[in-house]
């Protein structure tokens, strides 16, 4: 408030210059659009995709279901394509059968959280209606926790992108208000400080 009251003042001093009052009303626009706006634009983006969202996982609930896979052949041994993959991945790959909802009999190589796999062990895999594997449903948290990001990220960017526009808007009026400076030098500079030359 006391930003905008100094503002109102500065109108009125007479050593205030026309790009003094622009560059204000610039600096209040930029502000305004980044305590406003950006929040604004945020929460329409985080509505939007946490509805998109919800939506997605509901239908990925709907078509989406686990299954017992069974172990048929335990780990497939070699080196890991990535050493460090040992320490970050505990899954283990192997060949596995199972039932899909619609009775079909399949099998293929599988990722089981299993530690040591042996034949006949279980585990759970997500398909979907044929048997064709799938990747867990979306859930709601995780879904709602995308939309909050999203929301974040898209106030964050309006926010830069506020301040990006009244950096380059000035940057022009800074070299428009130099030039005008150049062109007054270039007519007044060659007398200056001579003898007789008035000033």
């Amino acid at each position: 408030m006391r930003a905008l009251s100094g503002l109102w003042r500065w109108r009125h001093n007479p050593l205030c210059r026309a790009t003094d009052l622009a560059e204000a009303r610039l600096a209040l626009t930029a502000l305004l659009l980044m305590v406003l706006v950006a929040p604004l634009l945020g929460v329409l983006v985080g509505s939007a995709a946490q509805e998109s969202l919800h939506r997605s996982a509901h239908e990925q609930r709907l078509t989406r279901h686990q299954v017992t896979a069974t172990v048929l052949r335990g780990p497939e041994h070699g080196p890991p394509a990535d050493p460090e993959s040992l320490t970050r991945d505990t899954r283990t790959r192997v060949l596995a059968g199972w039932t899909a909802p619609d009775g079909s009999a399949h099998q293929g190589t599988v990722l089981a959280q299993l530690k040591s796999a042996e034949p006949g062990d279980r585990f759970g895999v997500w398909t979907d209606p044929h048997g064709r594997l799938v990747s867990r449903p979306l859930d709601s948290a995780t879904a709602t926790t995308h939309a909050v990001l999203a929301g974040f990220g898209a106030a964050l960017l309006a926010s830069g992108l506020a301040e990006a526009g009244r950096r380059l808007v000035l940057r022009h009026m800074v070299r428009r208000r130099h030039a005008r400076l150049d062109r007054a030098w270039e007519q007044a500079g060659p007398d200056w400080g001579r003898t007789g030359a008035g000033s």
